[in-house]
């Protein structure tokens, strides 16, 4: 997946779904540029979600009003907008926990 293409979050896939599938799947709402159905290192096996980069933002909008709710293999399909990398946390545990001192 490259820098600031568009991309889509594809949640509730069937967990035979390859990458090459997505991608068919969702070129019916435009060019699609990437897909990857996110898979468990250890076990190679989907987890059940993959994105989807497109070339326009108008592909991506397209294909989220399309393709949110539609049936895949008699799966219901959650498309939204992917959040960016940078939001998410990395590693660690989390902050919280401790006992506070005021009063």
């Amino acid at each position: 997946m490259s820098g600031n293409r568009p991309r889509l979050y594809v949640g509730n896939l069937p967990y035979q779904l390859t990458s090459e599938e997505l991608k068919d799947f969702f070129s019916g709402a435009g060019q699609v540029t990437d897909a990857a159905v996110i898979t468990d290192r250890e076990t190679g096996r989907s987890k059940g979600f993959g994105f989807v980069e497109f070339a326009t933002e108008e592909d991506a909008t397209r294909a989220q009003s399309m393709f949110n709710g539609a049936q895949l293999r008699n799966r219901t399909l959650k498309v939204d907008l992917a959040k960016p990398r940078d939001d998410k946390p990395r590693g660690g545990r989390g902050g919280g926990g401790g006992g506070s001192s005021f009063g």
